[in-house]
């Protein structure tokens, strides 16, 4: 039998004894870096923001070379940064004419950035690099262009830009194909009337209203002309809707299968335009300066055209400056809510307006919340709608006093103008152009800002909002 093992050495010790072990491992010593500060991601509103704002500048530095203008002198700097600015912002207002002051190639970049601009820089730039180098969008680019789409589902955003980029190629193509049949119809030569075609489509689907025409006359050469009217404004209506809204409309065919949001945004777009219609119809039928200066037959048309262009794009068949104030003052409206999310239109958004009436008629009504067809809309964008509505009836007045401030004419006027240029419609009484260099700076700050919309803007400069771990006591407050 083996002796017993005793490795601990239990057995042999005795009470006061000490065991001494020996060091197998010397210390060492490590020298530990204090924590790294984490560095948070770039919040895709501040990407969105710098991204047009570098576009702008780009196209800034463009139109001001000699080779832009059609006199192939330096264009004025200011000159050069509010046109790129209207362009890229899809705005259309002008201080100089766009048809005589540029030269085609100036006419070529003015349209680059109109696409641009519409499209919406960060889908435009993953678009390019799914094209060109086959590189998958991360979550990163897919964040960023579903800011820029105002998309829901994060994972359908790589198929959505496909989507958006076959739908607006369509779109422009046969826009390109009817206006220029009917600039040649109307006695161009073929190159020119095919120019003036691809010019003007790109200016209508993206609702930017700048056109070739020359002399601040807008489209008020085709007062007459519907192949070159209806063209246009069926551009301006789609590219108001936008994707989603036409897609789901088309895809579901069915009243009863539609979205909620398209079930309210496209009845409401079509009121809104109707609404615009009778108000010019109303007020300026016999107005010597605008529909009554048309035979009767030519009347409904133009009104029809310019509740259409001037809810969005800012085109013209009459002088805007002339249209009796009522008209105007239902226009600022119009303007001001603009047309869908996700489109290329401005102003606060169809979308905003709708919930808001919504939620105005269900408290009409005593409901809980806001119910429409039979769906409740919830409370955060209730106060999501409601907060972009404040701002932007905020920035509008702070832009139309400062503008009014800095020699802008008669307020209602400046409003107008502050209106078109916040909504980036780009309608205009004519007051543009004569605007002072700090006017003109501060209505192209109102096109950035109306372009990227005032929640947009807040949510780049603001910190994140942190956490809570208790909701605080409910009280009432006395309202009314």
């Amino acid at each position: 039998m083996p002796p017993h093992r005793d490795p601990a050495g239990i057995q042999g010790r005795r009470p006061g004894d000490r065991r001494v072990r020996v060091e197998l491992v010397k210390p060492r010593e490590y020298a530990v870096r204090p924590p790294r500060r984490v560095r948070r991601p770039t919040s895709p509103a501040v990407v969105l923001i710098a991204g047009f704002a570098i576009l702008i500048a780009v196209g800034a530095v463009v139109l001001a070379l000699p080779v832009s203008s059609a006199s192939g002198t330096w264009t004025d700097p200011i000159v050069a940064l509010f046109t790129a600015t209207s362009a890229v912002c899809v705005t259309g207002l002008i201080v100089v004419d766009t048809g005589t002051y540029w030269s085609p190639f100036g006419h070529l970049a003015i349209a680059l950035l109109m696409q641009v601009g519409g499209f919406g820089f960060m889908t435009g730039s993953t678009l390019l690099l799914f094209l060109l180098v086959g590189r998958r969008t991360g979550l990163r680019d897919r964040v960023l262009v579903q800011a820029t789409t105002d998309t829901a589902n994060l994972g359908h955003v790589t198929t959505l830009v496909k989507r958006i980029a076959v739908f607006t190629l369509i779109a422009e193509v046969a826009g390109t194909v009817l206006l220029g049949v009917a600039f040649a119809l109307r006695g161009q030569d073929l190159l020119g009337a095919a120019w003036w075609g691809v010019f003007h489509s790109i200016s209508a689907f993206n609702n930017a209203g700048f056109d070739l025409v020359g002399e601040f006359r807008s489209l008020s050469p085709y007062v007459d002309d519907p192949l070159v009217l209806a063209p246009i404004g069926i551009l301006i209506v789609i590219g108001g809707l936008g994707f989603a809204i036409i897609g789901d409309a088309v895809a579901k065919r069915r009243w009863s299968r539609w979205a909620l949001e398209t079930k309210l945004v496209l009845p409401t777009t079509l009121a809104l335009i109707a609404a615009g219609t009778l108000a010019i119809g109303w007020f300026d039928w016999n107005n010597p300066e605008t529909l009554g200066a048309l035979p009767s037959e030519q009347r409904p048309l133009n009104a029809l055209f310019e509740a259409v262009t001037l809810r969005t794009a800012g085109f013209s068949t009459l002088p805007t400056g002339s249209l009796a104030e009522p008209s105007l003052i239902v226009f600022m409206a119009l303007m001001f809510i603009g047309g869908a999310s996700g489109s290329t239109a401005g102003g606060i958004k169809v979308n905003t307006f709708v919930i808001l009436l919504v939620a105005i008629v269900s408290t009409a009504r005593g409901l809980p919340s806001a119910v429409a067809f039979g769906r409740r809309i919830a409370h955060l964008l209730i106060y999501r709608a409601l907060a972009i509505a404040l701002l932007g009836i905020a920035g509008v007045f702070l832009v139309a006093l400062g503008l009014e401030a800095r020699g802008g004419g008669p307020f209602l006027r400046a409003l107008f103008e502050t209106i078109s240029a916040v909504g980036t419609v780009g309608a205009s009484t004519g007051i543009t152009r004569e605007l002072s260099d700090p006017a003109r700076l501060l209505i192209a700050v109102g096109m950035f800002v109306g372009r990227l919309g005032p929640l947009t803007l807040v949510v780049a400069l603001t910190a994140r909002a942190r956490p809570v771990s208790h909701r605080p006591a409910l009280e009432t407050i006395r309202i009314g």
